[in-house]
């Protein structure tokens, strides 16, 4: 699934909402592999050989359930801290420090899902798989997705430096069977409140103190299997623990009708579609779409907060 893609560039204003790309590349994550493997780890590690992020490992807990579920335990744990590069107050240390702890599982009826948050390391992998989304559809060469890649990491180096305030998720999938790899299956990123806002969003504008999901993107292999609804609803789960707003919002383009269907089955509801006069900017009409999630009992209270897009 794919939410509006809400760069603070305009690569083509048509390429906004892409939904359902294949991501094809051959970024090698071997420089990576001491960074990741340490023997604190005290569950499994998964290799993939086969999927399109060969070569990058992703730790799995031995201890999770078989349904959705953002609780932590130690195994679970982000080894060290997510680093966003500038001074930060305590409060946010602390949300930083949940970012890190999230997680989300989900078993769908072909594999199974995690989500969580994108570390460092794996920047460059979500760099091309959003790049390459760029580029399919704004039917560009595929000479032209360097060139996309390195727009698309300049505006995650700086979304990064946001965090708290605003995070990217990753959504690894793997198929039912004992020999199956993981795969990097998608991304989505989530906005919190008015200091991770975007400075450009996509028209028609969202209020920038609200929750804000976007740039959700399933690999074109791996439709069809209820990835962009968990990416949907683990976003979520972590907005009713990272934020006190609970109106969250997205963009859709009109012509998207799989999306929209999505949406409107998981509760958003339209609140302002683009003037028509939006074409002669060579930009595609956008529905801006609401959804009010329920109210927590706490902070990190995440029962009612999804049960509303449950399937």
């Amino acid at each position: 699934m794919a939410t509006a893609i809400s760069l603070s560039f305009s690569l083509d204003p048509q390429s906004h909402h892409n939904y359902h790309h294949h991501f094809h590349h051959n970024t090698s994550f071997n420089s990576h592999k001491s960074s990741i493997f340490t023997p604190k780890y005290t569950f499994p590690f998964v290799i993939s050989s086969k999927s399109h992020t060969s070569n990058l490992i992703i730790p799995l807990s031995t201890s999770q359930s078989s349904s959705s579920s953002s609780s932590t335990s130690p195994s679970s744990v982000l080894q060290t801290p997510l680093q966003t590069g500038r001074f930060l107050t305590n409060q946010e240390l602390e949300k930083l420090e949940s970012l890190g702890k999230y997680r989300y599982f989900q078993e769908l009826e072909s594999g199974s899902l995690w989500v969580r948050v994108m570390r460092e390391e794996e920047m460059d992998v979500t760099v091309w798989l959003l790049a390459e989304s760029f580029a399919e559809s704004m039917l560009m060469p595929k000479g032209y997705v360097k060139f996309l890649a390195y727009l698309v990491k300049q505006y995650m180096i700086e979304r990064r430096a946001l965090m708290p305030h605003t995070a990217t998720l990753l959504g690894f999938y793997r198929e039912n069977g004992e020999d199956a790899d993981l795969q990097l299956a998608g991304t989505v990123e989530v906005c919190f409140d008015k200091r991770g806002a975007n400075a450009n969003p996509p028209t028609p504008t969202p209020p920038k103190n609200s929750p804000y999901i976007c740039n959700m993107t399933v690999d074109k292999l791996l439709r069809r299997r209820g990835i962009g609804w968990h990416l949907l609803k683990a976003s979520e789960e972590l907005i009713c623990q990272m934020s006190s707003s609970r109106e969250v919002y997205l963009h859709c383009r009109m012509i998207d009708t799989a999306p929209l269907n999505m949406y409107r089955k998981a509760g958003y509801t339209i609140v302002e579609t683009d003037n028509i006069f939006i074409l002669l900017t060579l930009q595609r009409r956008k529905h801006l779409m609401c959804k009010v999630l329920p109210d927590s009992e706490s902070p990190f209270g995440v029962d009612e907060c999804t049960s509303s897009v449950d399937t």
